[in-house]
C-alpha cells in the first residue's frame, strides 16, 4: 500500500486521507460482493428450475405409465388397490 508522505500534511490529515481511501475500497468491495451474491443466486435459481422441470417430467411419465397399466389390466389394478388399502388400514388402526 502506498502512502503519501507529503511533508506539508499533518499526520492527522494523512490519517484522514487514508481512512477515506479505505472507506472507498470497502464500499467497492461491498458492491462487488453484492454482485457475486446476485450472480450465484441466479445460478441457483436456474439449477432449481431445471431440477423442478425434470421432476415434473418424471412424475408425468410415471402417471402415464400407471394410467396405461390400469387400462391394460383393470381387474388386477382393482385387486392391487384393495390389497394396498387393506394393508394401510391394518396398520392405521394400530395404537
Amino acid at each position: 500500500m502506498m502512502t503519501d508522505n507529503n511533508p506539508d500534511q499533518s499526520a492527522a490529515d494523512r490519517m484522514r486521507s487514508q481512512a477515506q481511501k479505505v472507506t472507498s475500497d470497502l464500499q467497492q468491495m461491498g458492491s462487488i460482493a453484492g454482485d457475486v451474491v446476485q450472480e450465484n443466486l441466479g445460478q441457483i435459481r436456474d439449477t432449481a428450475s431445471e431440477y423442478v422441470e425434470r421432476q415434473r417430467d418424471e412424475v408425468h411419465r410415471v402417471e402415464q405409465t400407471l394410467e396405461s397399466y390400469i387400462k391394460d389390466r383393470p381387474f388386477k389394478s382393482i385387486l392391487v388397490a384393495a390389497g394396498v388399502g387393506l394393508f394401510v388400514g391394518r396398520f392405521w388402526r394400530r395404537p
